[in-house]
């Protein structure tokens, strides 16, 4: 039962961990308690983004005169829908399942709790404990639905993402607590497959860690959709007496009762690391992170934690990242310290939502002179030909040195997108290279040169 590196949780940090460190030689085991590939796999990223494409496609079919064609009364089967993404999920779920025998990843199901000597107990279904040993215990348990005071989760009329993703039968109306990424892909998801959406935000702008263009375009496009969209409101209670929902909402003019079938709460999320012994071993936490060195070290020589855990952007990109970092490190190579101003976000709404680097107003805040380029996509031909003119690309760039301190954009497929924005910022690439960089014509990506030329007052096209 001794291994090189032991990772406790197979999200998409844990199980990527465990792969990276296999190829490096290392003797590897990971531990996990439900089902291989962690939340994303199995209730986050992945099934989340099979509903949202049969909501694309539903929409796509009520809009089909707008092609040309003809579609008669097309209906949704949201238990259908529902079920096709949990067969999606499960896909996934066998497929990180392969990659462990693949690897020659020793899996190890059961609940894991970190104890000092490096070593962990695996509880087992059946409650029966083993000891397991490793040179380096590597921590990656994730994150769950935040809970606040005044929205307590029942599972059934007040709901965390989990549930959001399948319930048996589609609510006739939803109030939606927060507009991150969680809230407005849910809010999309069943305002296109026909729930009357209600979205409360707390403060001025819906997906408020987005550029405030951004935001304000993707408030106008979801009320063009038909959703209504508080800002500066707060929900007070939530009485749940009665067959559906009372929803007390504090806005700047008084406040407002909503009735709904179901209150989605996409607060945030709250880390996982009650209970799993880091008390035991003396591993400091701080504010619910466990606190970690830019190679993912503990205070405790020989304990890691990576990904939702630690202090870092909460994402699965920047989990398997922080996991492939940390294993190099361990087997003796020197990899570079990730860089978190270049960490890409991206919200898979419709239209969706991509960013990296410095919003306008962090880039004035910081001190920076900045030339701002704008394209919209009202005037891409591609956007045009598809149909998909709502939104923009918005960059902005240091006047002295032309470096791109950032990447905003709200359009059809900007989350394939963005990775273009990433790499040039890691090549530090300047304004003008972006403008004489040729891109292909049609495509929505012509806007990113479109915009790049829009700073340097260069721009063709507007």
């Amino acid at each position: 039962m001794n291994y090189d590196v032991i990772v406790l949780g197979s999200g998409p940090g844990g199980y990527v961990t465990a792969i990276r460190a296999s190829q490096l030689g290392l003797k590897t085991a990971v531990i996990e308690k439900e089902a291989l590939g962690g939340i994303c796999l199995n209730w986050g990223c992945i099934p989340t983004k099979a509903l949202l494409k049969s909501a694309n496609v539903f929409e796509y079919l009520q809009h089909a005169e707008d092609y040309g064609l003809s579609v008669k009364d097309p209906k949704a089967d949201f238990s259908a829908v529902v079920k096709r993404s949990r067969g999606v999920a499960e896909k996934m779920s066998g497929g990180v399942q392969f990659l462990m025998k693949k690897n020659k990843i020793d899996v190890i199901m059961g609940t894991g709790k970190v104890k000092p000597g490096k070593k962990i107990d695996v509880t087992d279904d059946k409650g029966k404990t083993t000891e397991y040993s490793a040179k380096h215990i590597i921590i990656a348990t994730g994150a769950r639905s935040r809970q606040l005071p005044n929205l307590p989760q029942d599972g059934k009329k007040i709901i965390g993402y989990r549930e959001a993703m399948s319930l048996p039968t589609q609510p006739k109306k939803m109030v939606v607590v927060g507009s991150g990424a969680i809230g407005v892909e849910f809010a999309y998801f069943y305002n296109a497959m026909g729930t009357e959406v209600t979205i409360v935000e707390y403060m001025p702008n819906i997906v408020p860690v987005e550029d405030e263009e951004v935001s304000k375009q993707l408030e106008r496009s979801f009320k063009k959709q038909g959703m209504k969209v508080m800002t500066n409101s707060s929900v007070e209670s939530v009485d749940t007496k009665g067959k559906g929902c009372k929803v007390s909402v504090k806005t700047k003019k008084g406040e407002e009762v909503i009735e709904c079938d179901v209150v989605l709460s996409a607060v945030g999320i709250e880390t996982n690391i009650q209970g799993i012994g880091l008390e035991d071993v003396g591993i400091v936490t701080d504010k619910g992170k466990v606190l970690v060195n830019e190679y993912y070290e503990t205070n405790i020589p020989g304990y890691y934690a990576i990904g939702d855990i630690t202090p870092g952007p909460a994402l699965a990109h920047v989990a398997s990242a922080e996991g492939i970092t940390c294993v190099e490190k361990i087997a003796g190579h020197h990899p570079e310290a990730i860089d978190y101003g270049n960490i890409p976000g991206c919200t898979y709404c419709s239209p969706e939502v991509a960013s990296v680097g410095m919003t306008e107003k962090a880039a004035k805040e910081a001190g920076y002179e900045v030339k701002v380029g704008k394209f919209p996509f009202s005037a891409s031909g591609k956007a045009s030909a598809a149909g998909t003119n709502d939104g923009f690309i918005k960059l902005i760039f240091d006047a002295k040195y032309g470096e791109l301190l950032g990447g905003h954009m709200i359009g059809a497929n900007v989350t394939e997108m963005i990775a273009e924005i990433v790499a040039v910022r890691k090549l530090e690439t300047t304004g003008m290279e972006l403008v004489k960089t040729i891109h292909p014509h049609p495509t929505m990506s012509e806007a990113v040169m479109e915009a790049a030329a829009a700073a340097y007052d260069e721009v063709i096209h507007i």
